[in-house]
């Protein structure tokens, strides 16, 4: 009994010291986000600000086109997310389903493809998209984040669709259903917690992203959040701190959203729903 209670004492320490370790950036990152020029040169920085201000927020939103920047973020990252996720949920299906040697190497490749670093794939596929004539486009960077995605999306999606017991689908055509009416009515609805987790995981590392964007994007009107906070920091490697953990601030709102908004779903059980009545 003792060595039961010592070993949930040391999980719930553990937990908790990765809590602290998780939150600690963004807590500081809002801290700074409100604190005075005066107060950020101080050599006895503190966690709450003495003089709350929003002149960082203001300051931030005059220097650099922040509204612009994250409407291309959003638009960018919401089509390569809604895109993946339409390619990738019938294919899912066909490779959790049929254990074929096709299926078997599309999950080879899906394992392989996240194994290859971004510096590798840039020059070929900045010469590809360039005789697309899609270099300096979000259509362009929706097509990179695409292909980026998709991997994880069917990584992630197989899982889910393995978890759907095929009896259920079996029931389904014993009443008279085909296979259409079947994936419709009883498959997608249970996959429906697994399709807006992988679409939510899509739409973040689209939203984050940086690389590609600072490659693919060349002028300021196309440039999307990330880039834009790049330009916080000067040419001798200065950073504008109080404007940039702002800007930054306000870059990490649309994910903690999006989170709070439909983490029940996330968390809800997959099989809810499915026993027949």
């Amino acid at each position: 009994m003792r060595t039961s209670t010592a070993g949930r004492v040391g999980q719930y320490t553990a937990l908790l010291a990765y809590l602290v370790f998780l939150a600690f950036p963004f807590l500081w990152l809002v801290s700074t986000a409100f604190k005075s020029p005066r107060e950020l040169g101080s050599l006895h920085p503190t966690w709450i600000p003495r003089d709350p201000t929003l002149d960082n927020f203001r300051q931030a939103f005059d220097e650099q086109p922040l509204l612009r920047a994250a409407g291309n973020s959003l638009l960018a990252a919401s089509a390569a997310a809604v895109i993946a996720v339409l390619i990738a949920t019938p294919l899912a299906y066909v490779m959790a389903r049929r254990r074929t040697r096709l299926a078997k190497a599309a999950t080879g490749w899906v394992v392989v493809s996240q194994a290859f670093p971004l510096v590798l794939v840039i020059i070929p596929l900045f010469l590809v998209l360039k005789n697309l004539r899609l270099i300096n486009s979000l259509a362009g960077l929706v097509l990179v984040y695409v292909v980026w995605a998709l991997p994880f999306a069917l990584w992630m999606l197989v899982g889910y669709v393995r978890a759907v017991p095929t009896e259920l689908e079996e029931a389904a055509a014993v009443d008279g259903a085909g296979r259409l009416r079947t994936l419709v009515s009883v498959t997608a609805p249970l996959l429906a917690p697994g399709i807006v987790a992988t679409a939510l995981f899509a739409f973040i590392t689209a939203w984050n992203e940086f690389f590609f964007a600072l490659v693919l994007l060349k002028t300021s009107d196309k440039q999307t959040l990330p880039v834009v906070l790049t330009h916080f920091i000067g040419a001798e490697g200065v950073a504008d701190l109080g404007p940039l953990a702002a800007a930054a601030f306000l870059a990490t709102l649309p994910s903690l959203i999006i989170f709070a908004i439909i983490q029940r779903r996330i968390t809800g059980g997959m099989l809810a729903g499915a026993v027949k009545s």
